[in-house]
């Protein structure tokens, strides 16, 4: 959902993989669940320096010639970051795959090693399970790997209006489809890891082009939905949203283990030169 104004729920989006853990299949289908891990770095050491500790855990899991598949995303916005998302069809997947990972003494002793390296140019971690909401969803395309940036939207519903955001939802999905806009983004609920009523709001960009057309079709949406709309919309928004807040991402193919089908769309982006 392309954002064309801070009233308009400040809609932005995204979608990912976890540098320590577990299963991005080559699948464009929306995963039930992300496991999501940011990494906040110390000043002056993100860039290559980041890059080249992060190529650790990426060597470990080509080596251990691992299913699993992630792919990172490092911030143009915002504190200086990198997230890795994990998707997996559902928790008993993710849980299976936890086992293999721990089962391969390997694996799992290389990945601590990466980690203990990576802790040092790092201030903190934390992570999150985030749950696809497909109501909320509009043409989500799955992970895509002609994708180069992101955009999140992270969102905090007052207590006690869940059904006034999906109602939120629903008016702007019906707005984008009358106004034929390009808008797509998948919904997530985060489940575990973070305050309830929050939401994330997902989308993937193959260009900042797209950005620039989303921001244009702002227009569109306003009209299709008309004044009254744009009114009943506004008070609801202003009822049930605490707070909005997005951010814009780029894919890093330094720090992402992809599988040879994504390697394959473009070798120049996901296999750089070292």
């Amino acid at each position: 959902m392309k954002k064309i104004s801070p009233v308009l729920l400040g809609l932005s989006l995204a979608v990912a993989g976890s540098s320590m853990s577990a299963a991005q299949q080559a699948s464009t289908s929306v995963p039930k669940v992300i496991q999501l891990t940011r990494e906040f770095v110390k000043p002056g050491k993100a860039g290559m320096t980041h890059d080249k500790s992060e190529s650790a855990f990426v060597n470990a899991m080509a080596e251990a010639k691992s299913p699993t598949h992630y792919t990172a995303m490092c911030s143009l916005s915002g504190k200086s970051r990198c997230l890795y998302f994990t998707p997996y069809s559902s928790f008993d997947a993710w849980q299976k795959d936890t086992e293999a990972v721990a089962k391969n003494k390997d694996l799992s002793a290389k990945l601590d090693q990466a980690m203990a390296a990576d802790g040092d140019l790092l201030d903190s971690v934390d992570q999150a399970v985030l749950v696809y909401d497909e109501d909320m969803s509009y043409h989500a395309p799955g992970p895509r790997p002609q994708a180069r940036f992101m955009e999140i939207t992270e969102f905090h519903v007052r207590a006690g209006h869940t059904k006034d955001f999906a109602d939120l939802a629903k008016m702007y999905i019906a707005a984008c489809e009358k106004a034929g806009t390009s808008a797509h983004w998948a919904m997530f609920h985060l489940e575990y890891g973070g305050s309830g009523g929050t939401y994330l709001l997902l989308s993937s960009d193959k260009s900042m082009a797209e950005i620039d057309s989303g921001f244009a079709e702002g227009k569109k949406i306003r009209a299709a939905m008309g004044e009254e709309g744009m009114k009943k919309f506004e008070e609801l928004d202003a009822a049930t949203v605490e707070s909005a807040n997005s951010q814009l991402f780029a894919i890093n193919p330094r720090q992402s283990y992809v599988s040879d089908d994504w390697i394959k769309t473009d070798p120049d982006f996901w296999k750089p030169a070292q």
